[in-house]
């Protein structure tokens, strides 16, 4: 099926529509994302968590193709800062700015608040990959040149649309995340028995001690009640508040989300003498489990690394996912067998004053992380044959 060389602009996810967006987000190679889902984007709209008045102002992209059908999309924000992205570029809009350039607004695509690698070219299968993602690009570049912004950015694409990006000549750069990789176990025994002695036995007593007198759960579809979203925004609004920086979530945001997709939600929460005192909200993926926010009332030494880190685990080998990821940053995460791997962003700069140094940047950026990668896996890797067994 052919596109019409024509991109349209929606203000909410609603415009597109449900069916519509789903044709295109449920693509064979990424059906199961959440974080690309029209229930999680519009959820995010709907709460009022993503709307102009909290710099998220929606820009969505459309393409129609030759029978009127929606044909591809693009998740696409416009942005009065750099906050929920965790791709920092703070530094380039300093230097922009103290040069007398604005760098703000921007464009963004990416999952709001989400640091999880997605597609951000959603193409229907029907229709021509390269075809859909030039037209949507391209209606990217457009937008950036009509509205004056400083800038394009898409955060957390796949590694094949990160490739695809770098040839259309966007900057591209790399980062690390802590992933864990199932390779096949039937238990979480059989995780442990492929660490070290040392390892196994430090896992063995951080669970011990995090779980005593503690009663955990694991919630999801019809056991997420309003009660337990109550519980978990009270761990969430504590968490937010000491992290240098105001929570991007509401109350509201949280019931929609249990409302709307709660068979894709697992909470992992722990309560003491029936009173809960901690928990982490993960989503659940076609082949993983996404780590996403945590929080506690009460402070129990290992709590953090059981409920997000070793519950995680033990929930997706018991549902046979591929793999845990675990959120940004943290590299206490790799002694818990979460070993490094890379994530990507793509950039374009209209000023080539910064387009310069921006792209000699992430290219040494690029090969400093690649370093560390392969020195982290080395050196810190609790697998006994190092690699992940």
């Amino acid at each position: 099926m052919s596109l019409k060389p024509a991109v349209r602009i929606s203000r909410r996810i609603a415009e597109i529509g449900r069916e519509a967006w789903e044709a295109c987000a449920t693509a064979p190679e990424h059906r199961g994302n959440p974080f690309v889902s029209y229930d999680f984007l519009d959820v995010l709209e709907e709460s009022g968590c993503v709307a102009e008045r909290t710099g998220w102002g929606p820009q969505h992209l459309s393409v129609e193709d030759e029978a009127g059908g929606v044909g591809a999309v693009m998740p696409l924000y416009l942005k009065s800062h750099s906050q929920g992205e965790y791709i920092f570029d703070h530094a380039w809009a300093d230097a922009y700015e103290r040069a007398g350039g604005q760098y703000y607004p921007k464009l963004l695509s990416a999952a709001p608040f989400t640091p999880a690698t997605g597609p951000r070219l959603l193409v229907r299968p029907d229709v021509d990959a390269d075809e859909g993602r030039r037209l949507l690009l391209g209606g990217g570049l457009t937008l950036c040149e009509r509205m004056g912004v400083s800038s394009l950015h898409v955060n957390f694409p796949t590694r094949t649309e990160w490739e695809w990006m770098g040839d259309q000549g966007l900057a591209q750069r790399q980062g690390q995340q802590y992933h864990w990789a199932n390779k096949g176990y039937a238990t979480f025994d059989d995780f442990l028995a492929d660490l070290s002695s040392g390892r196994r036995k430090t896992i063995r007593r951080e669970r011990r001690d995090a779980q005593a007198g503690l009663e955990i759960v694991c919630l999801t579809g019809a056991d997420l009640t309003e009660d337990a979203w109550d519980a978990f925004f009270a761990f969430y609004m504590d968490t937010g508040s000491r992290k240098w920086g105001r929570p991007y979530l509401n109350r509201l945001f949280f019931s929609l989300l249990g409302e709307r997709m709660a068979d894709r939600v697992l909470l992992v929460m722990a309560r003491r003498n029936g009173r809960w005192i901690a928990g982490a909200l993960n989503l659940i993926g076609g082949d993983a489990l996404y780590g996403r926010n945590w929080g506690c009332i009460e402070d129990v030494p290992f709590l953090h690394f059981e409920l997000c880190y070793y519950q995680a685990i033990e929930w997706a080998i018991g549902r046979g996912l591929a793999r845990v990821e675990a959120g940004a940053q943290g590299q206490h995460k790799i002694a818990r067998g979460y070993l490094p791997s890379p994530v990507f962003s793509a950039h374009y700069i209209a000023d080539p004053a910064l387009r310069g140094p921006v792209e000699d940047f992430v290219e040494r950026e690029r090969q400093a992380v690649d370093g560390e990668m392969e020195w982290l896996a080395e050196e810190y890797s609790p697998f006994r044959h190092g690699g992940g067994g």
